[in-house]
């Protein structure tokens, strides 16, 4: 019975994506939430407050009992207003969830991934320049400088525009991650993949945005509307279509999912289908991937 640890799964496309994970067959699910998923088992886990992280792995660990990760999904995410919010670990709000808390639950959980097993970390297309996503692109991934904004001195003065970053940044750095793992020791065992979903308007994406924007946010993903804008844009998809694709990676065509073309390892869902682009020049970085791996770690201070 494989096992498979997911974040995110409570709503949006990561709940359709957990739906598809239980019907594909018997498997042990772990879901890490706030609040209990439809289906698999719950362990309380807050991604603003790192010592939760760490609670989290420790007790799906206790509760794995020796047996192994076969799937790691980490695709919880949000994005805020601007990017004044801190946790209590004095990190800004959206790089804290989106890139820290879980580059804290990967390093925590790798000694039990199974040989074999998969990492799917879910990223955006709004980290690529050449997307044409229309949210602020990063400028850098500078670990320190997005963990505390305040000290970067090209910091964006428009609180829009500087939430915008701090999103598309930590995706960038979920990027970047998957890469340095896969070119470390451990990851020579694994299939680590990193995931765009697209637009997937309608979902608790953007909780923390300003309420004319959720409203907005909640108005795309009407039907009609994204007909509208789906013949518009290719990276706008349905809720459904994000959730299958994600729940593919995750399992792998051995279980009836996907597997990627030899040297590929970054999924972009256009237009309801998976292709397998390079994402932007930033993100192909080894050094800058390496660097990012090691600041993440340096920043945290412990693991354990």
């Amino acid at each position: 019975m494989p096992t498979i640890v997911m974040t995110g799964g409570t709503s949006g496309f990561g709940a359709i994506a957990l739906g598809h994970l239980a019907a594909a067959g018997q498997a042990r699910l772990l879901i890490g939430a706030r609040r209990p998923p439809a289906v698999g088992d719950h362990l309380p886990l807050d991604l603003t407050r790192l010592d939760d992280v760490r609670a989290f792995a420790a007790a799906a660990l206790r509760r794995l009992d020796g047996a192994p990760v076969d799937i790691l999904v980490l695709n919880a995410g949000i994005v805020r207003a601007d990017d004044t919010g801190r946790t209590p670990d004095g990190f800004e709000t959206t790089f804290a969830v989106n890139h820290l808390a879980h580059y804290l639950l990967l390093r925590l959980l790798l000694p039990a991934l199974a040989d074999g097993g998969r990492v799917v970390l879910t990223t955006s297309g709004t980290h690529d320049p050449g997307v044409g996503a229309g949210l602020a692109t990063p400028r850098h991934a500078d670990v320190g400088l997005l963990a505390r904004p305040d000290h970067d001195p090209g910091r964006d003065p428009h609180p829009r525009r500087a939430g915008e970053h701090a999103y598309t940044a930590s995706k960038l750095c979920a990027i970047l991650t998957a890469r340095a793992l896969a070119a470390r020791p451990e990851g020579e065992r694994l299939t680590v993949l990193s995931y765009d979903p697209g637009q997937v308007f309608g979902t608790g994406l953007a909780h923390g945005l300003s309420p004319v924007r959720r409203v907005a946010w909640r108005v795309m993903g009407a039907g009609a509307m994204r007909a509208v804008t789906t013949r518009l844009s290719s990276t706008i998809n349905r809720a459904d279509d994000a959730g299958r694709a994600l729940a593919g990676l995750a399992l792998g065509e051995r279980d009836g999912g996907t597997d990627p073309p030899a040297g590929r390892d970054y999924a972009a869902l256009r237009r309801g289908r998976l292709i397998w682009p390079d994402p932007s020049e930033l993100a192909r970085d080894d050094t800058l991937a390496r660097d990012v791996w090691d600041a993440s770690e340096r920043l945290l201070g412990r693991l354990g």
